[in-house]
């Protein structure tokens, strides 16, 4: 089992990848393809959108198949498809098709992990589980920031689209050849999405399980290249220097997230406390932001950092799931996470738009977009306060 969990490990490490890079290849995509920031944040918005419709079928395909078919499958088709296609793009909705099929692909990873997490060890320890395997996987966001940069400088952005189309391949292999699916369980029970969305507790979760990664999600893999830049009139090496701290803020913040349930006693009030230090980094960046390279750096760090509650909060929906509904129970929270982080794409790329249009500049084009990540992370955390707290 070991074995296989490093192999998923490795293709969430290219999933983390591709939900992140377009906020380095911006330059590029704009001179090559003629992409603009409008064009990048539909393609984005389309990888979260399709990674979360799929979700529904995955969800399925997992208490049915089991993780190693459904992972490979999906894995090869879309993720090394959708790449090969972004490589030979030559105009933006070619970025757009590739990336909805690079959502595609990935879409199973992460969940083909948590089902034999949940299937094969304590629900206890599932949120630290859930915890390292994606700060582990946190390496595709690193990846995807400095290096990135320095890699398209050697070889071009094309070449190395086609190399990571090859990897893609080899993985997916190897999750067909490596991985092995949990015993299924001996429940005759039946049962759906619409059953687990008939779950009173879980009602009062789902809303900040929309919003909570939105802000990261969107910060790094799209909106912190183009704020720099409008703002501060920095070079691309430095927007990978900013984007290189975030994503170590993000990767420090799943690891530091992962034992604090066991530590304190309660899932609850660590994904409050940890929402609530997103949602104060967000206003910081909205107030000051403007002022100062290093204070929005700082900002974008801290919202990366506070921003992972995304695995504890996997676990907390999870646990109200019944046994033979494990696979719908971790797919139907990522849907909402990943959907969440998904429409935000398309309206905060909207609202960015829009600024631009009415004739605003610098900070003022990003004004709209705070706003609304400020208002409904902040309702919505009002809204889970109300939530009944679980560890099992």
């Amino acid at each position: 089992m070991a074995i296989g969990i490093v192999v998923l490990c490795l293709a969430y490490v290219l999933s983390q990848f591709f939900r992140s890079f377009l906020a380095v290849m911006t330059g590029v995509l704009a001179l090559d393809v003629g992409a603009t920031a409008d064009d990048l944040a539909l393609a984005s918005g389309l990888w979260f959108l399709s990674f979360s419709l799929m979700q529904i079928p995955v969800g399925g395909a997992l208490d049915k198949f089991g993780p190693r078919l459904t992972a490979a499958g999906l894995f090869l088709v879309g993720g090394a498809g959708g790449a090969l296609v972004f490589a030979v793009a030559t105009a933006p909705w070619h970025i757009s098709l590739a990336m909805l099929l690079i959502g595609i692909g990935c879409s199973p990873v992460l969940m083909a992990s948590y089902f034999i997490f949940a299937r094969t060890y304590s629900p206890k320890v599932f949120a630290t589980l859930a915890s390292v395997m994606i700060g582990v996987g946190s390496i595709g966001n690193l990846a995807g920031s400095a290096p990135l940069s320095m890699l398209i400088d050697v070889i071009g952005w094309r070449a190395t689209m086609a190399g990571l189309a090859l990897a893609a391949g080899f993985i997916a292999a190897g999750i067909l050849a490596l991985v092995k699916s949990p015993p299924k369980t001996d429940s005759q029970e039946s049962g759906g999405f619409i059953d687990l969305l008939k779950i009173r507790a879980l009602w009062v979760i789902i809303p900040l399980m929309i919003v909570q990664y939105a802000p990261a999600a969107g910060m790094r893999g799209l909106w912190i290249g183009p704020y720099l830049r409008d703002v501060f009139n920095v070079t691309s090496q430095q927007v990978g220097v900013a984007s290189t701290i975030m994503s170590l803020a993000m990767i420090a913040g799943t690891f530091a997230y992962g034992p604090l349930d066991r530590l304190f006693g309660t899932r609850k009030w660590v994904i409050i406390a940890g929402n609530t230090g997103s949602f104060i980094a967000l206003c910081v960046l909205f107030l000051m932001g403007h002022m100062e390279y290093w204070i929005a750096v700082a900002a974008f760090a801290a919202v990366g950092f506070f921003g992972m509650s995304y695995p504890m909060m996997v676990a907390h929906g999870r646990s109200f799931a019944p046994p033979h509904l494990t696979g719908r129970g971790v797919t139907l929270m990522n849907l909402f996470a990943i959907g969440g982080a998904g429409l935000y794409q398309v309206i905060t790329g909207s609202l960015q738009k829009n600024a631009i249009d009415g004739g605003h500049l610098s900070a003022d084009i990003y004004t709209n977009m705070l706003v609304f990540y400020i208002v409904t992370l902040g309702l919505a955390i009002v809204v889970y306060t109300k939530s009944q707290d679980r560890l099992d």
